[in-house]
């Protein structure tokens, strides 16, 4: 019996766990699949580099967009700029009057947030995320475009942090508090543009579990009362030699 209640108590436990673990996995799923994916990741481009915009978090039942907001003009990827291909745009060669608001956008009205993009002709950029959820670890990468392995300044919100002989300023486990303005300078090189550094915020009891991962929970709760079963069967067997002795 003590055997039998050990191993339900260890079963609920690790039942728990993997409850929490998939529930966290399917909220950073849904909150980076409500913003375009960029590719290379982060807010901030040196001019002539090539952006490439991902829509397929985005689902809706007219066709699906990457839209963009400059001060003149709010249009879609394929229309007067950038190349389209489904949910797919690149912009292969950025200038600065590209810098601006980007989203996803389905023909039925559902939008996505949005980014804010920056393009610099200068020759420093902060490498931004485009966002990071609350717990997790961030750098901040203050990039020299004709070299590496710089020391740099960084700011938030127009105050000095530090200098960072790496060029990296890494926070750890980000929170709300972290959010704000952040930009870098590099001595005889120059200043990055700003961005914003977005943290998203958990809410776990308003989450319920991704269709695509009750397989993958199914999977793991079977082989752990698997291994739970076996666990028992084996310490039954042991205590039933020792009693024969």
């Amino acid at each position: 019996m003590e055997v039998t209640a050990l191993c339900i108590r260890l079963l609920i436990i690790i039942w728990m766990l993997l409850l929490t673990q998939v529930q966290d996995s399917c909220y950073a799923q849904k909150a980076y699949a409500a913003l375009p994916h960029l590719v290379p990741a982060r807010l901030q481009y040196f001019e002539y580099e090539s952006i490439s915009f991902n829509c397929e978090g985005l689902h809706g039942s007219l066709g699906l967009g990457v839209m963009r907001r400059l001060p003149s003009e709010s249009a879609t990827c394929g229309k007067n700029w950038g190349f389209s291909n489904g949910s797919h745009c690149i912009i292969r060669s950025v200038y600065v009057e590209d810098s601006g608001e980007y989203w996803c956008e389905t023909g039925d009205g559902k939008k996505s947030d949005t980014v804010n993009v920056t393009v610099t002709a200068g020759s420093v950029i902060l490498e931004t995320p485009v966002i990071v959820m609350e717990g997790e670890a961030v750098t901040l990468h203050c990039k020299n475009k004709t070299a590496s392995n710089i020391s740099a300044s960084f700011y938030k919100n127009d105050l000095f942090i530090k200098n960072i002989s790496t060029g990296n300023l890494i926070i750890q486990s980000v929170s709300k508090c972290d959010e704000g303005l952040y930009k870098c300078r590099i001595s005889g090189a120059g200043e990055s543009p700003e961005s914003w550094l977005s943290v998203k915020e958990y809410h776990k009891e308003t989450i319920p579990l991704c269709s695509d991962q009750l397989p993958v929970l199914l999977y793991l709760l079977i082989r752990t009362v698997v291994t739970v079963l076996w666990v028992a069967l084996l310490l039954l067997v042991l205590r039933k030699r020792h009693y024969e002795k």
